[in-house]
Parts: C-alpha cells; structure tokens; sequence
C-alpha cells in the first residue's frame, strides 16, 4: 500500500506542475467527466456481469472461480496428454525391452545348446574393450623439454659462481711455484694447526721447539704417521729452500704462507657457518687447485650435457642416477675432484622428459590396431554351453549368432518400464501444479519433445544426451522447478532403457541441472550466455572427476583423460549455444512468454512503444502511471510482474487509430465527442481503440499472453456516458432505437489475475488524475468506490 501512496502522491504533483491555472480548470471538468465513465463502467460491470467484487476476487483468489466445466475438460486433456506422453516416453526411451535376449551374458543355460554349423564370430564387444585396454595403457611418447634443460644449466651456473667465489676467498692454489714448495707441502701448510706451522719455521730456521703442555691433538684429530710424514717432508722442503735462498727471500715466503693460511682459514669458517649460501660445499673444494678446478667443471658441464641428451624421466631412483653419473665420469677428473662433481650433478639434475602430445596419441592408436580381432570359433555340433552353466560372453557371441539367444519383446520389461515412466510424468504434473500451474497444451507439446530428443541423440550415437540444452530450455521457458525436474527424471529413466555410457550422461545431466536451476533467475540473452559457459565448464570438470575415479591406469590417463574433457566442456558449451540460438524460435512458434522476452519487450525503444509515445503522448503517459499501479499489486500478490508491466505497456496501442478522440491525448484542446455530437459514433471511436489494438498486436506479432490485456482490460464494460446521452436522445426523439450492446465493450472478461490487475489499475488510474488538490485518504476513498466492497475499504 506504500507503494501505491506514492504513485497517487507523484501524480498529483504531476497535475500541478504540468498544467497551467486555466488549462487544469479546463481539463478537470473533462476528466472528471471520464472518472464519471470510468466509475460507472467498473460498477455496472460489477453489478450486471461479475457480480459483487468478482474482479478483485478473481485477482485474490484465482481458483475459488474456476467454472466445474473447465477444469473437468482440462482433467480430460491432461489425461490424454498423459497418455500420449507415457507412449512416446516408453516407445523412444525403453529400446533395450523391444529386442532383448533372455539367453545373455551372466545368466544360466536352462538346455545343452549346440552348434548348428561351424562358424566364426567376431565378438566386437570384447574387441573394443581390448582396444580401449590398449589404448588407455600405451607408454607414452617422451620428449626433451628444453626449457628444464635451461634451467639445469642455470642451477649448475649458480653453483660454479659459488664455488668460484669461496676459491677466491681463499686465494690463489698453489700460492707458491711448486718449484720451491710442492703442491702437497703447500695444500699441508695452508690447512696445518698453529702448532705444527710453528714447528715447521722453527726447525728450518734450526731452531728447537719442544710442544707445549696442552698441544696434544684435539677430539677428532689424530696424529697420525701420514701427518707426521707430511710435517716432515714440509720441513726438509723448506729447510732445502733456507739453504738455497737468501733470509729475505725466506722470510717473503713466510709472509705469503701466513697470508694463504689467513685466507684459506676464513673461507673454511665462511664454509662451516654457511655464509654466502656456500653450505654446498665443503673444504674439499678449497683443495683443488685451479688446474684441477677449471677441469673439473669443463667435466661436470660435458657430463651433464650427455646425460640430458639422453634424457631423465619422471620417478628415475636417485640411487641409479649416482650410478650413471659415476659411470659417465669414469677416471676423467682426479680422485679428490669426483666427489664433489658428483655431488655437483646429483643436485641440478632434474627430470627434463615430457609426454608428447601428438606421438602419444599416434602411439596409443598404434597399439588399438594392433589388437586383433577377438575371433570366436565352433564346430558343427560342438557344444557352446552346457546346461546349468553361466553364459559367457564368448557364448553369448555364438548363441546371438546362431539365433539362439532367443530376441524378443520383454513385455513384462516394457510394462514395468511404462510404469516407471507414468510416475515421472506424475511427478512433473505435481510439480507444475505447484510451481507453474496452467500450461496449455503446446506448452506440454514442447516438453515433451525436447525430452523426446534425449534418447534420439543416444539413438544416433552422439557422445552427449543434450541434458544442458533441455534444462536451459525448459528453465527459461517455464521455471527453474520445471526444468530441473525435467532434466533429473530423464536422467534416471535413460540408463534403465537405453545403453549409454555412465560417465557422459551423469556429467552431461549434472551441467543440465546446474543450467536449469540457474535460467529461471536470469533476465537478459547476456547473462544466458555467460550460463552456458559456466555449464559446460561444470561438464568437463565432472566428467573429469568421474574418470579420475573410475581409471585405473596411470600412464596416459592424463592425456586421454583431460583431453576427452576438454571435449566434454565444449559439447556443454555447445548445446548451451544451441538452447541460446533456438529459443527465440521457440518462443515464437510455441507463442511463450519467457522473463528474457518480457523484458525485451518492455524496452520503450521498441518500435510499437516509440511510435506509440510520438502519436499519443497522453496514452503513453498513462500507460506508464497504469503500469506503476499494476506492477506494485501484482508484487503483493505473487502474480508475474514481468508479464503485468509488458501487457499493461500495450494495452492501450488502440488508441492509435484516433489518438484525439480520447480525452488524455486532447491536452487542454477542443473535444473531438463535443464536435461529432452523436453518442453513436463516439461509442464507436472508443470501441474501436480495442478492435485496432489486437489488430496491431496481431501485426508486429505480440505473443497472445499479452494481447490479451487488450481486450480483457476494458472487459465487457459499458460506455456509460455515451450510453446515457444516446438514452436521452432517444426519450426526445422517440423513433431512435438505443442499443445497449452499441455502447458496451465485446469482452471477454478478465481470464487471468494478471488482465484484472490491470483493469482495476487503469480505472483507478483515470479517477485519480480527475482528483484536484487531493489528500492520500481522498485518493484511498476514490479507490474504494470504484472497486471496494460494499461495507470494506482497502488500505
């Protein structure tokens, strides 16, 4: 009731605004003239032909007055729609019952069955399964991915940067000419304990030292003969080389083996502490010299390129990549080298075998025709299956072959199925009855065919049932109730009549469902589309699931797998383009009016609507005050604000024909009825704007649903004030004949809540433009005396 305060509100500030003193004096007195017309209409079609408040119940409650005739013959239809839908369910969907075999695979011989004649039989069934097997279990075709080699190559850079730079941390090896000290004197003396260094310059210097209390050697140090010797033969060499040099030259070596043991002590601390992401290395590194270093790594990088060359799979054991790593360095790099090359390559070789798309499909096509046929044979007269024993399907290949499988209807099959398939439609009659009740006979003419195309599609074995399209059809047609329901009993009555394949119809009828759920909430082709997309994403990805679980090979699964998804999603994606392109055609040739199309055509740039408002402006104008008026009831009581709004925006297009003689298109200006000054024409004209506008409605091909507010807005309401002119005339002229019929709407009343709605808009409408300066308890009077009961108000 707000909403209706607030549209009287803003049209009598509408009056005050847009007419000047003089211009609404003028047209008060003539619209009062049409509230008096238009009061008179609604009560005397209250009183003569609907009786007492008909509309508004009407309006309320619907089904308290539906004639018993009408719904006896609409029991009657659906009843033989009933029928006709169960035979054409039963007959396209229970295939597998016309010619079945009672003698098949995995049931028992009731005889001892024989061989007619020598034969051999192809079993396809087993063949294709064997192909499939083969198919799906094909190795798959490797092939070297050169972007993992780039990054092995990267990683091994990283760490031959490292090593480098912990090499120069500690300094060039050997630090001396290994003339004057050898390479092992140096690498001692660069690494020797204090003590024992000390002990070296001391002795070639001739001097004796005697080891302090507490030099003993640490915990995990030893001194060892191999130490001993090495300490000895550092101090014959550098004794030799006191001898041979001066004591400057002596004391510069000094400086530089004190300087080596600095550095090469500080790049071991830098290893131990892992500075500078060196915790790769170890000591062993800074033994190398750089000789041994700069081939070390021209081995490691020649190795590691004949390794990737010959490729490294996916799951390889680590255990049989050292093997091969040692195998490939052999005796090409010293024994204090091989270690850390071998650590080196264990760490940045990484699998670089990838599946090749195109050679793994040629493959696994290669291995299916390589399955030979699978040929079943028998001699005239041998045995195919004892009595009491299970029939294989190598039996029933020859039992099928021979004629013995003994084919025939399945009656029983077929009546249990017809049964199964009258309480689905019963299912679906409740829920119309519930959600959508009141479909006409094409309505259940069209979904009976696009279920119908279900088990066609099967028939002519396209991968997919269609499930996507039936729900987005049936959906946007008639609700999301409907097309869910549709599109779930299918889903279960397909599999026990059909053969089909379990993981495309359970993926194909999930993106049904999710379509049919979600068209019924949707308003424009737009928002449709982005659906489809969204269902046949649903498709694959279901699909997916289903053979990721049902699989259980691991070789090429992912290949064929994904790749018969992906096809999924585009069947999904498909189907839901097809259900978009035909839907208009559907629309128009079953006569439907969906929430996409009421929208479209509620559009005020449609060519009907701009012509309307260019040549009746004043129409135009109450046509949209009625539509505001009828859309605000129609949300109270749950009727179809979409159909209300489109129907009440053409009710008036009529009025086209003659837009001055009607008086809200006259702007203040001369009445066209006061020059024609005969009741008889008048009463003509404005009939006519009925007549015309199914015409026109008729012409630009306006669904039936909302031309009839044309007609059933006005109902058969009498032209009251015409009406009474032409009685007055005929009291002063007594040869004039009056009648009532010239002067009274051709109907038919109000045949749905939606036209009644409209109808009292409009006349509640007219009065309240006549109203001056008026109050919302004014307006709320006018309204209750035009279409209140007697004794009640409405607030």
């Amino acid at each position: 009731m707000n909403s209706f305060r607030t549209v009287i509100q803003r049209i009598l500030r509408w009056q005050q605004t847009h007419l000047s003193p003089t211009s609404r004096k003028a047209a008060l007195k003539q619209l009062r003239q049409q509230v008096t017309m238009q009061s008179q209409r609604c009560r005397q079609t209250v009183r003569t032909h609907l009786k007492p408040q008909a509309i508004v119940e009407f309006v309320r409650y619907p089904h308290r007055l539906k004639p018993q005739k009408y719904s006896n013959r609409r029991k009657i239809q659906q009843s033989l729609l009933l029928f006709v839908a169960v035979l054409s369910l039963t007959s396209a969907i229970g295939y597998r019952f016309y010619n079945e075999p009672q003698l098949r695979a995995d049931t028992v011989a009731p005889q001892t069955l024989r061989a007619p004649e020598s034969a051999r039989v192809i079993d396809a069934k087993t063949t294709e399964a064997n192909r499939k097997a083969a198919r799906v279990a094909a190795v798959p075709v490797l092939q070297i991915d050169q972007a993992a080699n780039q990054d092995i190559y990267q990683s091994l850079q990283r760490l031959f940067e490292q090593g480098n730079t912990l090499r120069q941390q500690a300094g060039a090896f050997p630090f001396v000419d290994p003339a004057s000290l050898s390479t092992g004197t140096q690498e001692y003396l660069r690494q020797a304990e204090e003590w024992d260094w000390r002990m070296a310059i001391a002795a070639a210097n001739g001097v004796s030292v005697t080891p302090p209390v507490g030099s003993a050697p640490k915990p995990g140090q030893t001194n060892s003969a191999a130490s001993n010797a090495s300490l000895q033969l550092a101090i014959l060499e550098l004794q030799s080389y006191r001898r041979s040099t001066s004591a400057e030259d002596f004391s510069a070596l000094t400086e530089v083996i004190l300087r080596s043991r600095q550095r090469y002590a500080a790049a071991a601390q830098a290893i131990s502490d892992g500075e500078e992401e060196s915790t790769f290395y170890d000591v062993s590194l800074l033994n190398l010299t750089d000789t041994e270093w700069s081939e070390t790594r021209s081995t490691i990088r020649l190795t590691l390129e004949r390794i990737l060359s010959q490729g490294v799979a996916p799951g390889l054991p680590s255990s049989l990549l050292e093997n091969a790593i040692k195998t490939h360095l052999g005796s090409k790099i010293s024994a204090s080298a091989a270690p850390i090359a071998t650590r080196i390559l264990i760490t940045v070789i990484q699998p670089n075998l990838v599946q090749d798309p195109e050679q793994t499909k040629q493959r696994a096509e290669q291995a299916a025709r390589a399955v030979e046929e699978v040929v079943v044979e028998i001699r005239r007269g041998e045995v195919i299956v004892p009595q009491g024993e299970r029939i294989t399907q190598a039996d029933f290949v020859l039992l099928d072959h021979f004629g013995l499988s003994r084919r025939r209807v399945n009656w029983w099959g077929l009546l249990g199925f017809s049964s199964l398939v009258s309480g689905a439609a019963m299912i679906f009659l409740l829920v119309e009855q519930r959600f959508h009740p009141g479909l006409r006979r094409q309505d259940y003419l069209l979904v009976l065919l696009l279920a119908l195309s279900a088990p066609a599609l099967i028939a002519l074995k396209i991968p997919s049932p269609g499930l996507p399209a039936i729900g987005l059809l049936i959906g946007s047609f008639y609700g999301s109730a409907l097309g869910v329901t549709t599109v779930g009993l299918l889903s279960l009555l397909i599999p026990v009549g059909m053969e089909v394949n379990w993981t495309n119809l359970i993926a194909s009828a999930i993106g049904g469902l999710l379509g049919a759920s979600m068209t019924g909430q949707l308003r424009s082709r737009e928002e449709l589309a982005m659906l489809g997309g969204a269902v046949g994403l649903t498709q694959g990805a279901v699909y997916l699931l289903l053979s990721l679980i049902i699989s259980t090979a691991t070789t090429t699964v992912w290949y064929v797998v994904l790749t018969t998804a992906a096809l999924q999603s585009l069947i999904g994606l498909a189907w839901s383009i097809i259900a978009l392109g035909i839907s208009p055609y559907l629309e128009r040739m079953f006569d439907l009016v969906t929430p996409v199309r009421l929208a479209e055509l509620s559009n005020p740039n449609r060519p009907m609507l701009k012509r309307l408002a260019s040549e009746a402006p004043g129409t135009f104008q109450h046509t949209l005050f009625v539509a505001t008026l009828a859309e605000a009831a129609a949300r109270a009581l749950g009727c179809n604000v979409e159909l209300v709004r489109a129907g009440t925006l053409y009710h008036d297009i009529g009025k086209m024909h003659d837009p001055l003689g009607f008086i809200e298109n006259q702007m203040g200006g001369p009445n066209k009825h006061d020059e024609i000054d005969n009741p008889w024409m008048s009463a003509a004209i404005i009939k006519k704007h009925v007549t015309e506008g199914v015409v026109m409605a008729r012409r630009c091909r306006l669904p039936k649903a909302i031309a009839a507010f044309i007609p059933e807005h006005q109902g058969t309401m009498p032209i009251s004030y015409f009406y009474h002119q032409a009685q007055e005339r005929a009291k002063a002229n007594p040869d004039l004949i009056v009648n009532e019929s010239d002067f009274r709407y051709d109907g038919p009343t109000p045949q749905s809540r939606e036209t009644g709605i409209v109808m009292l808009a409009d006349s509640c409408e007219a009065a309240l433009r006549s109203l001056k300066d008026a109050t919302p308890e004014d307006a709320l009077a006018m309204v209750n005396r035009i279409c209140g009961p007697a004794g009640k108000t409405i607030s």
